[in-house]
């Protein structure tokens, strides 16, 4: 695999790819020219591109459902099959890779290559890569909408805790402050529920029809995990911490301080161990005996919130 290029496209991207004076070669025979093409791959699907490879000794990665082809020597124009020149609309918005690959054994590629990325804006092409610096495109519309409402609660929260922290009783609504600070922590917390949720249900309603028990049941379980442990931090951090500072003595006060210190140690340990980078997926390597009890698992309500 040969990385050409990197391109963040919106709905409106096009990636152009033209090549000339192909030739290619093997010392074995004449290689397959279905083995040899360009695709377009995401960084999250690199990972799972990266898995299969290891799975199988002969993968190819033209042949994974990971990636975007978009052509291979086999659609080299006749009538000598030395050129190629074509532009593809990419329909779903991310950032992709251009990769060429060559799953020819013992071959040898050399050809001129020309590639054109770029985003569609106002009908002029806009060649600077479109950047996800805050919301990326395949978030939804609802978790797009719960992110627009929590980020700005998030910034009245921490000037609210400022207010509170920097001054006292003596300014004028300082009371009111604590209580927009309270108010808004809480709606802050529910929110960041919701998205959690609706992946649970999602990968729910698609396990039925994917046809990929064993993976989904292994994302389930550990979206659970994780809504369980972000609601037992919430809990802890957010009312019992809040009920040692109300009962506390003053020369104990560091007890909330240091509880809700540790909490947050554990929970940023746990959600590291959660979603580790890890080499090889023991969900990716299954069965029929494993993947028929994920199907039943799956079947069972015990996934229910």
């Amino acid at each position: 695999m040969i990385l050409l290029e990197k391109f963040g496209f919106t709905h409106t991207g096009h990636v152009n790819v033209s090549v000339n004076d192909v030739s290619y070669s093997s010392s074995l025979s004449q290689p397959d020219p279905s083995r040899l093409g360009f695709f377009l791959l995401s960084e999250e699907a690199l990972i799972q591109v990266l898995l299969e490879a290891e799975q199988n000794s002969n993968f190819c990665v033209l042949d994974s459902h990971y990636i975007i082809s978009l052509f291979t020597f086999k659609d080299l124009l006749p009538p000598k099959h030395i050129s190629f020149n074509n532009s593809y609309p990419v329909t779903e918005p991310n950032e992709y890779s251009l990769f060429f690959s060559n799953c020819a054994p013992k071959s040898q590629v050399t050809m001129t290559v020309r590639t054109e990325m770029y985003n569609v804006d106002n009908g002029v092409k806009d060649y600077l890569p479109a950047g996800w610096s805050f919301l990326k495109p395949f978030l939804q519309e609802r978790e797009k909408k719960v992110l627009m409402i929590v980020i700005p609660l998030q910034v009245l929260a921490n000037l609210a805790s400022i207010v509170i922290e920097e001054t006292g009783p003596f300014i004028k609504d300082w009371v009111t402050w604590n209580q927009v600070f309270l108010l808004v922590d809480i709606i802050c917390c529910c929110a960041i529920i919701f998205p959690i949720v609706w992946s649970i249900r999602s990968l729910r309603e698609t396990s039925k029809t994917d046809g990929k028990a064993a993976k989904n049941l292994a994302k389930l379980t550990l979206f659970r995990q994780f809504y369980m442990v972000v609601i037992g931090y919430l809990y802890f951090t957010r009312i019992v911490v809040f009920a040692l500072r109300t009962i506390a003595a003053y020369k104990y006060q560091w007890v909330s301080n240091a509880a809700e210190e540790i909490a947050s140690l554990v929970f940023y340990l746990v959600m590291f161990y959660m979603f580790r980078p890890v080499k090889r997926n023991e969900y990716f390597v299954l069965n029929e005996e494993e993947e028929e009890a994920a199907e039943a698992a799956l079947r069972d309500e015990e996934f229910e919130l």
